[in-house]
C-alpha cells in the first residue's frame, strides 16, 4: 500500500515469501565470512519485501495507521557460513499472529543459482511487534495486515 493506495489484498500470496539477496564484501569480516548481525539485515529485507508482496508500505502504515512493526524478539540458529558472493534465499514465513505481534519463521539458504533452496545456513524466528508511532506502546494490527493474512489459511 502506498500512502495513497489502502486496498485490500485481492490476489493470494504465498505461503512462504523467498527473497534472493547477494553477499557482497561489505557483508563480511575481513576472511570473506558474512558477519553474524548481518543475517538480521538479510532476515528484515525479507519481511519488508514481503511486505510489498502484500502491497505494504511500512511508510504508509506510519502515515495512514499511525503504527511502527518492530523488532520484539529474534532467534538465530548458525548452521553453516555464507561466504562472499554467495547467492542467499531468505525465507519469510508467518507461523504466529497474535493481537498486537506477528511471529516469523526465516531461514537462510545458499542457493545453487536456479532460484531453489539448498543448504541451510541460518533457522531463524522473529517476533514483529506492532506500536503506536508516537506513544510507542502496543497497538493493534491494522485490518490491512489481518486481511492479508487471512489469505494465508
Amino acid at each position: 500500500m502506498s500512502s495513497s493506495d489502502n486496498r485490500l489484498i485481492t490476489e493470494e500470496p504465498c505461503k512462504e515469501f523467498i527473497f534472493p539477496c547477494r553477499v557482497y564484501w561489505e557483508d563480511t569480516d575481513g576472511g570473506g565470512v558474512v558477519y553474524y548481525a548481518n543475517y538480521l539485515k538479510f532476515m528484515e529485507r525479507a519481511r519488508s519485501e514481503w511486505l510489498r508482496e502484500l502491497h505494504i508500505e511500512q511508510t504508509g502504515l506510519r502515515e495512514q495507521y499511525g503504527i511502527l512493526l518492530v523488532v520484539a524478539r529474534v532467534e538465530a540458529n548458525y548452521k553453516r557460513s555464507a561466504r562472499l558472493d554467495d547467492l542467499l534465499q531468505v525465507s519469510c514465513h508467518v507461523i504466529e499472529q497474535g493481537r498486537v505481534s506477528l511471529t516469523f519463521e526465516q531461514n537462510v539458504y545458499r542457493s545453487n543459482g536456479n532460484l531453489k533452496k539448498d543448504e541451510l545456513l541460518l533457522e531463524g524466528v522473529t517476533r514483529i511487534g506492532c506500536i503506536d508511532a508516537e506513544t510507542f506502546k502496543p497497538k493493534p494490527l491494522p485490518e490491512l495486515i489481518v486481511q492479508a493474512l487471512s489469505h494465508y489459511s
